[in-house]
């Protein structure tokens, strides 16, 4: 028999309250978010500091639906919100003066997603 979705109760409930929200809010973007964190493990989000450094800005909200790595340096303070971050890409975020974030705590501070990237 074949497994249909995530298995991990954490990321089932997250995925049924982005759903829930983008639907309250209208918001179209917690809806994507929803739709990349139910891919297959083989199809899963990681991004490196290095991507987060060149496709964003000083003090923008970042969300990554998958994993954050280390590979790279981060030089500005970017607000970032991931499922999963390495302890190494934890260390640099913070040493750049950025905040780390879960996605929960992105859609309780900005319920509408305005001004919110998607890193992929």
């Amino acid at each position: 028999m074949k497994r249909t979705g995530p298995t991990n109760p954490y990321l089932k409930e997250l995925i049924s309250s982005l759903r829930e929200r983008s639907f309250k809010e209208n918001s179209h973007i917690w809806l994507a978010v929803a739709e990349r964190l139910e891919k297959p493990t083989r199809k899963k989000v990681e991004v490196n500091l290095s991507d987060i450094e060149r496709n964003s800005d000083k003090n923008d909200f970042v969300v990554i639906p998958g994993s954050v790595l280390s590979s790279g340096d981060l030089t500005k303070s970017v607000n970032v919100a991931a499922w999963k971050f390495s302890e190494a890409a934890k260390e640099k975020i913070k040493k750049s003066k950025g905040k780390i974030m879960t996605i929960e705590e992105l859609v309780k501070e900005n319920p509408k997603g305005t001004g919110v990237k998607i890193l992929v």
